[in-house]
Formats: structure tokens, sequence, C-alpha cells
């Protein structure tokens, strides 16, 4: 039996809307077919706390639908899920036409900054499959930059279109990063979400808990979701790194048309607004989205004027 339910909560371009096709992607990654199994409800699917399984179920989305034939990512560093990730890119898109006159800019006079790009490289890859956008992929951690760049010269066409940079003092974001002659079309984050690792690892239990209710032993979070300290934790949390985000970015005011960020917790968005009201963000829009089986939402904030937005890709 086979689901043919259309997840609707994803963005209408959304090329995972309807149910895997198992049988197209086993035949684009053979090594799928050992993580597929039929569930209770009689439908194709694999497990999802298993890191192995959704890393397999990666490999060949990217094959299938996104032009990337060779993609891995080092052990215990975060697989992310990518219909969730690529809505992230969509909205993008939508914010860019709805400034750009409602023509959709593509190609190379968009330039995206990927802050915290991990060693998957996933927005820079999905972002230049899509839409034909360019990318600098940043992060603190060296061996996944590392990573990202075998991700690259292992898919020739990518090279011209993302180069990678590490961000070497870890307390600042744009620093070193946005130099005096750059100008890019947005910036886009997935901030870390928890304040300390004993709060990221007591998420990861609860998850998993979820995805498998009868499971009664006790759960390795580190085995079951991936994700290096930095992916998921930090001092201050999302709403401390998004903070920091906001006030670094005001020393780059002409630099950039729209900074953006996934903002998880909606609590944090009052204090978010208070932030970007004090550096005086000329516009800040919200957009809500679902990322998976929880409703998350994009923060973008730029300081031109309706007039210098409007300019922009002229």
């Amino acid at each position: 039996m086979t689901d043919n339910s259309e997840k609707t909560n994803l963005h209408p371009r959304n090329l995972h809307r309807s149910r895997y096709d198992f049988a197209q992607l086993i035949l684009n990654c053979p090594e799928l077919k050992n993580h597929v199994a039929i569930n209770i409800h009689g439908v194709e699917t694999i497990d999802f706390s298993d890191p192995q399984a959704v890393k397999m179920l990666n490999k060949a989305l990217l094959k299938t639908y996104y032009n990337i034939q060779n993609w891995d990512i080092p052990k215990n560093y975060l697989c992310p899920p990518i219909p969730g990730r690529t809505d992230y890119i969509h909205y993008l898109a939508d914010l860019l036409t709805e400034t750009n006159n409602r023509i959709l800019p593509n190609g190379e006079n968009v330039l995206g900054l990927d802050i915290g790009t991990g060693s998957n490289c996933i927005y820079p890859i999905l972002g230049n499959a899509i839409y034909d956008w360019a990318f600098v992929g940043t992060d603190t951690d060296e061996k996944a930059i590392a990573n990202c760049s075998k991700i690259i010269e292992a898919n020739p066409h990518l090279i011209e279109a993302i180069s990678l940079q590490q961000q070497t003092e870890s307390r600042f974001i744009f620093k070193n990063i946005i130099t005096p002659e750059d100008r890019f079309t947005f910036t886009m984050c997935n901030p870390p979400f928890h304040a300390s690792e004993e709060e990221a690892n007591k998420s990861t239990v609860r998850k998993v808990s979820n995805l498998n209710p009868k499971e009664k032993k006790p759960i390795n979070p580190v085995l079951n979701f991936g994700g290096q300290n930095a992916e998921l934790w930090c001092a201050g949390g999302e709403i401390g790194f998004v903070t920091q985000m906001i006030y670094e970015s005001a020393k780059y005011p002409m630099q950039c048309l729209w900074f953006t960020t996934l903002v998880s917790k909606k609590e944090n968005l009052s204090s978010i607004y208070k932030t970007l009201n004090k550096v005086n963000a000329a516009t800040i829009k919200t957009i809500d989205m679902a990322q998976g089986q929880k409703t998350s939402r994009i923060v973008a904030w730029s300081f031109l004027s309706e007039p210098q937005q409007k300019k922009w890709f002229l």
C-alpha cells in the first residue's frame, strides 16, 4: 500500500509534499534499501530515529532531485531533514520576489551567506540546485568546513557556486566574514536551539521517545541524532545567538538586502522584535513555516528603505 497524502504544511513549490517514492530513491541509491520497511499502517518508510537511515534517505533525495552525486557527512554530525531545509529556500525566494517587483531573481544576481553551514552544506546545495544562487558557507568548526569542501569537490558544478570560510572567532557571527566590498542578497541561519548540552540531550531523548513510543531501553542521544555541540547548543541558546546576530548585522546595514534566521521558539519573538527596533531595522518580516512536526518561522530584517530595496537588483 502507498499513501499519496499531500504534506500541505510544506511550501507549494516544495518537491517533497507527497510521500517519498522509495522505488525511485532506491534505484538511485541502492544502500537505502536496507533501511526501508513497511510500518504498521502498511506504508513504506524508514526509522527516522536512526541517523544512518536518515543519511541514506538524504543521499537518495539529493541524487534524485538535486543533481548531487556524492554527499556524505562525518559520524555524529547533524543530518538535516531535506524537506524542511528546502522550505526555507523557497520562502527566501518569495521574499526576494516580493522585493524585486514580483520577479524571482536567480542565478548570479543572488549571493547568499549561510551562517553555520555545518558539515552537510545543505542550504547552499539546495539554493544552488533550485534557483541557481551562489553562496558563501561559514562555520566555526574546521572539520565541518573540510567536509563541505569535500562535498563541493565531489560535485564539480558546485565549485564556482559555493565558497567556504571558517569563522575563527567563535563569539562573532559576521565579523571576519562580511568584508567592505561584499554585497549579500541575504543571510540565512538555523541557530543553535538549546542553551546547554544537557538541555540538548534531554530534547533528543524526547524526540527519540516520540518516534519510538514502545522503546523501553535507555537511549543514547548522540547515536540517535547527530549533532556537534556548536550545531545544537550555545550559551544563551537561540535567543542569545539571534540577539548577537541582530546587533552585529547593524554594522553592515548597506551590505546585505535581507538578514534572516529561523526562530523555533515563538516566545523569543517579542524580545527579537525589541532588539530589531533598537538597532533601527527599516523593515521586519515574520514568515511562518512548518519544520517537520512543529511550526517554525523565519524572521527577516533589512536596514534599507523600501526604495533602496527595490533598487537592489537593478
